[in-house]
């Protein structure tokens, strides 16, 4: 199955089929994100407009029920209560006093007496649609023209007042299609008002909603009211919303396309460069295009030098250096980070081989990947190397990273066996992995080497200038040996002393130097390009002989009898 896997990996990978996929895949993803940008723009749109339309009805709503709560106020404080023409004559001039009142009445004990006795409208025949503050309410009116125009009827004692659907109406446009509802406080009824369909069921706190929501696939929006009586709300049709989506998705569906074809290019141009980085890399490893550097590693106290890390760089033929941070992230997913850690071994041991023979306080650190400790090969290799160019063991130290540890448990092996070869095992870019103190204890190491992010906020207010200090203590509580990275100033390297670091290594003391200038830097040729305090311990170590006395391994897995291990200048 996982070969399978990987054929069809190797079969897709490639560019045009990635392009394709990508394109694809962006079209479908940017189509439904610009379906609901289209979906949400049309809906605010739809907002808008009902806000717009409700307010003007909503402000001549409240006239109209102003109107009618003044007449009945008036009526109210007649003494009279039975039709005689002195109450008709008050219902007359109740309704010629207040515009929008279409025409008042009277209804007590079998009499109805009515300001329009000759087009009297006919009472309710159904129960108040809503009660509010002792007033009945019914709301009569359709956008049917053969209905009664009676738009709104309120009710208190005997005496009732009702509005025409035409004073609602010209506040809006019938070519709107708007169906106009009222909320009575707390119900779950919209009813219409100013619309032909029945009472809507809306649901629990749609009323209170400023948001446009739909009914059964049709624009309802709610207007926001401090009348503690009713709200007001509109129902647009279904067809205005389709024709606003349509609009912004007709806009939006070429920007989509065209940014589907972009990331298809993107990905065309990156899988390209990428199967083309591999090919080179693989070219570049035959044409011996990849270079090793130093980065010498010094003693905090006596500012010795008393090793370097192996640094890759590779060389293009127009003299042009590709970031590791570009081909080594490359090489670990294509397996061939190996054959760059065997032909780094290799090199190493080739170029400085004779220089370690002749100092043996001198060791150089080797980085490794995750694929490198996850399985026992480098120990068999570097001990044939080392049997050929006469070095020992302690002067080969491995690397690793948190973050390459996959396997902790393969890993701890590994190291392990390493380990009992004689050579030490460094943590590198601690802090910046898991960093656990119950992880740590799991592997055989020998050194930590703290992260140059945290040697950076040495000095400076961050919340990580502690860190480094941090780690020293921890090491120190696990006899382990520190090794700052990245020291660019004298205060740093001042206070990384101070806390109990061991070594430092970075362009205070000294850049990467190929393997002649390291090697000129040991013997003392370049001493002027040092620092004058490193350049004055160095001179002091190179120019005679230097005894080496052991550096103790840290707690783990005991180290083969009868190796030994060179002081690396420590206090």
């Amino acid at each position: 199955m996982q070969h399978a896997l990987v054929q069809l990996y190797r079969a897709i990978y490639r560019p045009w089929p990635m392009a394709l996929l990508t394109t694809l895949a962006g079209a479908l993803l940017f189509v439904l994100l610009g379906l609901g940008l289209a979906l949400s723009q049309a809906r605010e749109a739809q907002r808008g407009d009902l806000a717009s339309h409700g307010d003007r009805i909503l402000g001549r709503l409240e006239q109209v029920l102003d109107q009618l709560h003044q007449g009945l106020a008036t009526l109210e404080l007649q003494p009279l209560r039975r039709c005689d023409p002195a109450l008709v004559d008050s219902l007359r001039q109740v309704s010629f006093d207040h515009r929008f009142i279409h025409e008042a009445s009277f209804v007590a004990d079998g009499q109805r007496c009515s300001s329009r006795p000759r087009h009297a409208s006919p009472e309710p025949s159904r129960p108040a649609d809503f009660r509010s503050q002792g007033q009945d309410y019914w709301l009569t009116a359709t956008n049917n023209p053969g209905d009664t125009p009676a738009s709104l009827v309120i009710a208190h004692g005997p005496f009732r007042v009702s509005s025409l659907r035409s004073h609602l109406l010209d506040a809006i446009d019938s070519s709107d299609g708007l169906g106009v509802y009222l909320i009575p406080r707390g119900s779950s009824q919209a009813l219409p008002l100013l619309a032909a369909t029945r009472p809507l069921t809306i649901l629990p706190g749609a009323a209170d909603s400023t948001s446009l929501q739909l009914l059964d696939g049709q624009p309802f929006y709610s207007l926001p009211s401090d009348n503690p009586d009713y709200r007001l709300a509109l129902l647009a049709p279904r067809a205005r919303l389709l024709e606003r989506i349509r609009a912004y998705w007709e806009r939006l569906l070429p920007v989509s396309l065209l940014l589907a074809l972009l990331g298809g290019g993107i990905t065309f141009w990156l899988v390209r460069r990428r199967l083309s980085l591999r090919g080179e890399l693989q070219g570049a490893l035959r044409r011996q295009e990849l270079k090793v550097y130093y980065q010498p590693i010094f003693d905090l106290a006596s500012r010795r030098c008393i090793g370097a890390e192996a640094l890759m760089r590779w060389q293009r033929p127009d003299g042009s250096l590709t970031s590791p941070e570009q081909f080594i992230p490359l090489a670990e997913s294509t397996g061939q980070i190996r054959a760059i850690t065997d032909f780094l071994l290799k090199e190493v041991l080739e170029q400085l081989g004779e220089l370690l023979r002749r100092h043996p306080e001198l060791y150089i650190s080797i980085n490794l990947s995750a694929c490198d400790v996850s399985v026992p090969r480098i120990g068999p290799l570097t001990e044939r190397l080392l049997a050929r160019h006469g070095v020992r063991p302690e002067q080969i130290a491995f690397e690793v990273t948190e973050r390459g540890l996959i396997d902790v448990q393969a890993a701890s092996r590994n190291l392990a066996e390493l380990r009992a070869r004689g050579h030490r095992v460094l943590i590198d870019d601690f802090g910046t992995g898991y960093s656990s103190l119950a992880y740590l204890q799991m592997l055989p190491v020998d050194c930590l080497k703290i992260d140059k992010a945290f040697v950076d906020a040495l000095g400076v207010d961050a919340a990580s200038s502690g860190v480094a200090p941090h780690i020293v203590r921890m090491a120190r509580a696990l006899h382990l040996k520190v090794i700052a990275e990245g020291i660019e100033r004298e205060d740093q390297a001042r206070l990384l002393g101070s806390e109990g670091a061991d070594y430092g290594q970075g362009w205070l003391f000294a850049r990467p130097l190929s393997a002649h200038a390291f090697r000129a830097l040991i013997d003392g040729t370049q001493l002027g390009s040092l620092p004058p305090r490193s350049r004055q311990a160095a001179a002091a170590g190179v120019g005679g002989k230097i005894t080496p006395a052991p550096w103790p391994l840290a707690k783990g897995p005991s180290r083969a009898s009868g190796s030994w291990y060179p002081d690396l200048g420590g206090r």
